[in-house]
């Protein structure tokens, strides 16, 4: 099912989103941003959750619906698609990011450059109540509070900062 926001911004649901797998977790909570805007990317969405929820180190709670939403910085592109993931997990701060990077090459990411259109992009947006400031790691990410694919599933999910 879609559902427009406005001209330029629409939801999509999903089977996997939104949705809540699990109440019941152990580990750090973290708020996870997923985008991209090749092939079928809803579809790759509902694998990489699948993926995401049977794993023992990285557990999936809760999805947000799906935004469809125009790129930004390299504009000449199709649109993206972007959703937020909220997991618990055991790994630190850096063990997670090297999961997200190992787990958008499995899902064929390609880095060609800045903003370059992808199969996938995963972002930490969140770690728990962790500020982090390391040459490969922000957290909380940097730009979050600009851009309309966080902070509308941030507001759908009930999640405020």
């Amino acid at each position: 099912m879609k559902k427009r926001v406005n001209s330029e911004l629409t939801w999509l649901f999903t089977p996997l989103f939104p949705k809540e797998f699990s109440k019941k977790y152990r580990g750090s909570i973290a708020v996870l941003g997923i985008g991209g805007n090749l092939g079928n990317v809803p579809r790759r969405f509902n694998k990489l959750a699948l993926a995401l929820a049977s794993n023992p180190r990285v557990q999936l709670l809760r999805t947000s619906p799906i935004l469809k939403n125009p790129p930004f910085g390299y504009v000449k592109q199709p649109d993206f698609y972007n959703a937020l993931m909220v997991v618990a997990t055991t790994l630190s701060p850096i063990q997670l990011l090297h999961f997200c990077l190992y787990t958008e090459k499995r899902f064929k990411r390609i880095r060609t450059f800045k903003n370059a259109p992808r199969t996938l992009d995963i972002d930490i947006i969140f770690y728990a109540e962790k500020e982090l400031k390391k040459r490969d790691l922000t957290i909380p990410h940097p730009h979050w509070f600009q851009r309309d694919s966080v902070i509308l599933p941030l507001q759908y999910l009930g999640i405020a900062r």
